[in-house]
């Protein structure tokens, strides 16, 4: 990401004009939004009409190009107590119109502030709906935005995109892990301890775990099978994270199911323990990212609204259960839009994952009762 110069948050400063280049050739054009530079990622679209915050902060946007389906964003602005981490991940943003002020009592500032303080190039001004339906139909792909000094001729432009990273193939957990462990205590009696691999974790998540008497150790991404027992886990936990999944080693989630240990994994965590089972992932045609995704659970046939974030896909049968070398697999959970596997569990076992987000900062909450589920499991192992 190249910045030219702080943008155009203040008020009475000129816009610049920014273009959105995606490298399958197609051109939008618009007004620079945040930073002012040039940015490069995979362009994908968000579906939620709040949560934008969450959105944002999110690590599992890492090296993505968000762009908001929702037509108006930043009415709330920022405040200080609903990030997911202690930075913006994005790539960069494409909202259709940006709240000129912004309105809540929790607000410290504008988002657009708040883009260019951390440099985050966006554009604005653009048919969101059109480049939606273009994604949907052509699929995510690379994409660029460009502003202010960065503009030159379209030819320059779309040859910078194509020559960006793909997401296939993309090890990223490494960019946005924790580089120390630390503790998040239980809050009032500690019951458990859970050793957390952090391949992009969300704050709220060690948080719902503590709110039921967890006492989380978040570990890097790069901690040993030691590392792991070293803080005498009831519990071992697989985080979100952005990349390709089957860039990941499988060598400590293996090891913790060759010892029966009570396994939970959400989003990213949930491709990590199906490579581990032995099924494969795939990458989907352009995601599930929003808060408004129904999926059923096939263990209760309850249907949940869910929020995701995810560009890839566990590859395993929705009609049987499966041999793995920890026991029998099955599917444990799917989305009604299009048959993806959307959860994991093992039955000779304690260990079950979910490819959505059931800690949900921003809402919908009808999955939380799978953090329950996990102290169900540690609680029967401990028994």
């Amino acid at each position: 990401m190249t910045i030219s110069n702080p943008g155009n948050a203040s008020k009475g400063k000129k816009v610049s004009p920014a273009v959105l280049v995606l490298e399958d050739g197609r051109v939008f054009r618009g007004r620079a939004y945040g930073a002012v530079g040039e940015t490069f990622g995979e362009a994908v679209f968000n579906t939620g009409m709040s949560g934008y915050q969450e959105t944002l902060t999110d690590p599992s946007y890492h090296k993505q190009v968000v762009v908001m389906t929702s037509p108006h964003v930043g009415n709330t602005g920022v405040n200080d107590e609903d990030a997911e981490s202690k930075r913006i991940w994005v790539a960069g943003y494409v909202v259709r119109d940006p709240a000129r002020v912004p309105s809540n009592w929790r607000s410290r500032r504008s988002l657009d502030v708040e883009l260019v303080s951390q440099g985050v190039v966006g554009i604005s001004g653009i048919d969101t709906r059109a480049l939606t339906r273009h994604l949907r139909e052509r699929g995510a792909m690379r994409v660029g935005i460009f502003s202010g000094n960065a503009i030159a001729d379209e030819g320059m432009l779309l040859a910078k995109v194509r020559q960006a990273p793909e997401m296939t193939g993309a090890s990223l957990s490494d960019q946005v892990t924790t580089t120390e462990a630390y503790v998040v205590p239980a809050i009032g009696e500690k019951k458990f301890t859970v050793a957390a691999l952090d391949l992009g974790i969300k704050g709220m998540t060690p948080h719902r775990m503590a709110e039921r008497g967890i006492e989380v150790h978040v570990l890097p991404a790069t901690a040993s099978v030691e590392d792991v027992y070293a803080v005498n886990p009831d519990g071992f936990f697989l985080s979100n994270g952005p990349g390709d999944p089957s860039t990941v080693d499988l060598t400590v989630v293996q090891a913790v199911l060759a010892r029966k240990t009570p396994l939970f994994g959400i989003c990213f965590g949930n491709q990590i323990l199906g490579r581990a089972l032995g099924f494969g992932t795939y990458k989907l045609k352009y995601g599930h990212r929003g808060i408004n995704q129904p999926v059923q659970d096939r263990t209760t046939g309850k249907v949940e609204v869910t929020a995701h974030n995810h560009g890839f896909a566990v590859d395993a049968p929705l009609d049987k259960v499966s041999e793995t070398p920890f026991g029998r697999a099955e599917v444990s959970h799917v989305c009604l839009n299009d048959q993806v596997v959307e959860g994991l569990q093992l039955l000779d076992q304690p260990a079950f994952s979910v490819q959505y987000h059931p800690e949900a900062a921003a809402g919908p909450h009808d999955a939380a009762y799978l953090f329950d589920r996990f102290v169900s499991l540690m609680e029967g192992q401990r028994a």
